[in-house]
């Protein structure tokens, strides 16, 4: 007896063997413009971004070249809407490199970098970031601080700032700031417009991190002497400070203690914040 067999035919498959390649191409098409987009970025966004997280007082003009690699002309001033701005000689260079933890940045100028750039470490954090500073020196001049606005528009200082850092840490948490490690600010042979006596003196700031960072100013010589010491309580830093002559140089220096805050006998109070 013969058995009749039915063979059923199988659903076709479609075929998809021609359209993948394309599919493939669409896709490292896109990819290829998010990858020139992102490393093309220009610098104006990181100018932006400068500007828009300082309040407008530290600012990048002329931005040339990309977000990882350009420059630009530092600019400080008063803020959004102050009229005054210094500028740093020649340009600012930086470059940036992703890293597994976040960003490297090195920061370099012709004027003030002289022992090599400025290097730090950008980590983002849930809801901040934080900023570590390699060890590093700078040198800056003092004028560029005029450009802060009251009071330093007002004395024009002149001389030199250095800078040098040591476990320098910046942390940004909901908004809130956390310092770790050590900067120190050493001002050397200052002068101001408002004094005839040249130089004032030199000064030393240093700034300490911890769970309330504090300020503290002494000075090294001159005949304007300044003390003072100071703390941050939540964003603002509070300051007070003493000003006074050398002996023999109350007479010369008058005009200018009454200028740096309020007088009490032969000192002058100076508070902030």
């Amino acid at each position: 007896m013969n058995r009749s067999t039915t063979h059923r035919a199988s659903p076709r498959r479609a075929d998809t063997g021609p359209r993948a390649p394309w599919r493939w191409a669409w896709l490292g098409g896109l990819l290829g413009l998010v990858l020139v987009f992102v490393t093309q970025a220009p610098a104006r966004w990181l100018a932006a971004a400068v500007a828009g997280g300082t309040g407008q007082m530290v600012q990048l003009a002329d931005p040339q070249g990309t977000l990882w690699a350009g420059s630009a002309r530092l600019l400080l001033t008063g803020g959004a809407g102050s009229d005054g701005a210094t500028t740093l000689p020649g340009r600012v260079h930086w470059t940036l490199r992703p890293a597994w933890s976040g960003l490297r940045a090195e920061l370099r100028t012709n004027c003030c970098t002289p022992e090599g750039p400025l290097a730090a470490r950008v980590s983002p954090r849930w809801s901040g970031a934080q900023v570590r500073v390699e060890d590093g020196q700078a040198l800056f001049p003092a004028s560029l601080l005029a450009g802060l606005g009251t009071p330093m528009n007002t004395i024009e200082p002149q001389g030199q700032l250095a800078l040098a850092t040591q476990g320098l840490s910046v942390e940004w948490l909901a908004g809130r700031l956390a310092l770790q490690g050590r900067a120190e600010f050493t001002a050397r042979h200052m002068s101001s417009r408002l004094s005839t006596v040249q130089p004032l003196g030199s000064y030393r700031m240093i700034l300490a991190g911890g769970d309330a960072p504090t300020l503290n100013l002494s000075t090294l010589e001159g005949p304007l002497q300044l003390t003072g010491s100071g703390q941050w309580v939540g964003q603002r830093l509070r300051f007070s400070g003493e000003a006074w002559a050398a002996p023999g140089m109350e007479t010369q220096l008058a005009n200018l203690l009454n200028l740096l805050g309020r007088r009490q006998g032969d000192r002058t109070k100076i508070f902030l914040g």
